[in-house]
């Protein structure tokens, strides 16, 4: 028998840590490969951690609430002919075997908060970018985790105190009085090649009597950090566009009951605005862009993000190579990836890879409104909700048609008004040229 130990694995791109938010398995409980061990939330997604051994779970390291970098151990299991802790397997490891072997080595090791005179002192994303939201001095700071390493914990308890400690201060720590737990602070970390803004210190909001105080979930410190980064960097700006969309309208109306009894899903507008989208950006592949600081990246792959929203976060998952798929396949893609959100079944990789987002803001009857990026994308197209208006027609006649606002916001470093114009100028003519002569289902 031999004992091996979990490591907390990488859910995503630039995921760099996660949070114990339950715990599948207790000691004693056997485990086969693959079994669900622990459900983990980070920045990006909700997921379920699988056993990467057959045995019995021995020890649960890391607590409901941990958060813990990616590569620190969560849990040791004891299995047959099995080694020691200390020689696990490579292939637990979280980082790629295509790295050099002094990084791989780095990985290994857990943080340790240095001491005066051992050089430079190594902290977690997280707790670097807490500490310059608050301005705490993380020198003065004693640290509970393994070999003194200051924790988000740590942190947050300071801060919750209000002892935040200054330079030339003593030594704080966190108070010993448990506090309640609250649910996990999670933030999206920023890339290495660009330092986080030290953000403003937190209002002073009096709470009176009959005042209700939400506590900041996860996702939606997440969705805020996100947003503000988008709105820091990115020069936003923002065009609209007037569609005819009395043409879809009818289309739809013909065959909507047909298709939704002979595919179990419904047929909305929405999933032809996305194969429409997904059209226009393989004619103006400039569109299908991103910054990279000294470079322009122009993506290949035409991969369209929808928000899709609960009633108290925003997910973005992904349809992938958006181009080659049919109006059909498209609405099958939109009903499955809103299932998965509204039934906390998204996965990591659904919300990976994307490459332009359309956000269906109509959908709750909002008839202008202004986007923010969702970066590093170079731009968001808000379509808005069909509503019925008197039209002058060419021939100078007044009629009521189905009108929709198209509104897209674009990163202005990526892309100008002229490309922008010429973009939506051809999501238009697709629209409105909709008819059963020019357009397939399937």
């Amino acid at each position: 028998m031999g004992i091996e130990k979990m490591k907390m694995p990488q859910l995503g791109e630039s995921v760099t840590e996660g949070t114990i938010s339950k715990w599948l398995v207790s000691p004693g409980d056997q485990v086969n490969k693959y079994d669900p061990i622990a459900e983990v939330n980070t920045d990006k997604v909700n997921a379920e951690v699988p056993s990467s051994f057959t045995g019995t779970i021995k020890e649960l390291i890391a607590e409901e609430g941990d958060t813990l970098e990616v590569g620190e151990f969560i849990c040791s299991i004891e299995v047959e002919g099995g080694g020691s802790a200390e020689e696990a397997p490579a292939q637990q490891d979280p980082v790629s075997d295509s790295a050099p072997q002094e990084e791989k080595t780095e990985a290994k090791k857990p943080v340790k908060k240095a001491e005066k005179g051992e050089g430079k002192v190594r902290f977690s994303p997280a707790v670097l970018r807490l500490s310059q939201e608050h301005d705490i001095d993380l020198d003065q700071v004693e640290g509970s985790g393994r070999e003194g390493r200051i924790t988000r914990k740590d942190l947050q308890k300071l801060i919750d105190s209000g002892n935040i400690p200054k330079a030339g201060d003593a030594k704080a720590s966190a108070p010993a009085k448990e506090e309640p737990k609250q649910a996990p602070v999670v933030e999206a970390p920023a890339p290495a090649a660009a330092a986080p803004a030290k953000a403003s210190a937190a209002p002073n909001v009096p709470v009176m009597p009959g005042d209700i105080e939400i506590p900041v979930t996860g996702i939606r410190k997440a969705i805020a950090s996100n947003m503000l980064r988008s709105k820091h960097e990115a020069p936003h700006a923002w065009t609209m566009m007037e569609i005819d969309a009395t043409n879809l309208v009818d289309y739809r109306s013909k065959i909507k009951g047909e298709f939704k009894q002979r595919e179990g899903y419904n047929l909305t507008f929405f999933a032809f605005f996305v194969k429409a989208v997904a059209q226009a950006l393989k004619e103006f592949p400039m569109i299908n862009s991103m910054w990279a600081g000294d470079k322009i990246i122009q993506k290949k792959d035409i991969n369209i993000s929808i928000a899709v929203a609960t009633d108290d976060a925003l997910f973005v998952p992904v349809i992938k190579n958006a181009d080659e798929k049919t109006i059909k396949g498209i609405a099958r893609e939109i009903t499955e990836l809103a299932g998965k959100v509204r039934s906390g079944k998204l996965k990591s990789e659904d919300m990976q890879g994307g490459t332009f987002t359309v956000n269906n803001t109509g959908s709750f009857g909002s008839v202008q409104s202004m986007g923010i990026i969702n970066y590093p994308q170079a731009a968001i197209l808000q379509v808005e909700s069909i509503v019925k208006r008197p039209v002058v027609m060419d021939n100078g006649m007044i009629a009521v048609r189905d009108m929709v606002n198209l509104c897209m916001s674009l990163d202005h470093r990526v892309l100008d008004g002229l490309v922008c114009g010429r973009f939506l100028q051809r999501v238009k003519e697709i629209i409105e040229n909709i008819s059963k002569e020019n357009t397939s289902i399937y």
